[in-house]
């Protein structure tokens, strides 16, 4: 009878992403590549690994590995869809230095190992370790997408968050 005064729920759904590396979290306009820091990729943000382990952030799904196993996709269960590319130019390494521990269709845990890789092999071949991470699709699932900075602790600190449309 008095449904029709049930206000629909105007809160907007709040989406924080912790680090999948630890180092220091930038703005993308910081990366050495202007695919990435033009926001041609998508928004985001990067860090600076300081080791080289790659973790889930969150629980959620593999969507694409890249064969050489220096990016991968990951999507959230509110759709947000992430692209963790380590290091710039590194699909020039064919693998090497790479190890990645997930496949397409894989269900991840947060704080889970997605890829290994050796820093030092990346600095050494000459390519930036900084570490893009992309919301692929964050003009299809977003109201906003803030990135914040500073020292970051893989699986610990918030680097995004992300207001969801309704």
């Amino acid at each position: 009878m008095f449904s029709k005064w049930r206000k629909k729920s105007t809160e907007s759904k709040q989406v924080e992403i912790l680090a999948p590396v630890t180092g220091k979290a930038v703005p993308l306009t910081e990366v050495p590549d202007e695919a990435f820091a033009a926001g041609h990729m998508g928004k985001g943000i990067a860090i600076e690994p300081s080791e080289g382990k790659l973790i889930s952030p969150f629980d959620g799904t593999i969507v694409h590995v890249i064969k050489s196993n220096h990016a991968v996709m990951l999507e959230h269960a509110s759709g947000l869809q992430f692209l963790f590319h380590i290091g710039i130019n590194t699909v020039s390494l064919k693998g090497e230095g790479f190890t990645s521990h997930v496949n397409v269709g894989d269900k991840v845990k947060a704080g889970q190992v997605l890829i290994e890789f050796d820093t030092a092999k990346i600095a050494g071949a000459g390519y930036p370790t900084i570490t893009p991470i992309i919301v692929t699709n964050a003009d299809e699932v977003t109201e906003s997408l803030e990135g914040l900075s500073g020292q970051v602790t893989a699986g610990q600190d918030v680097i995004l968050k992300a207001v969801m449309k309704s």
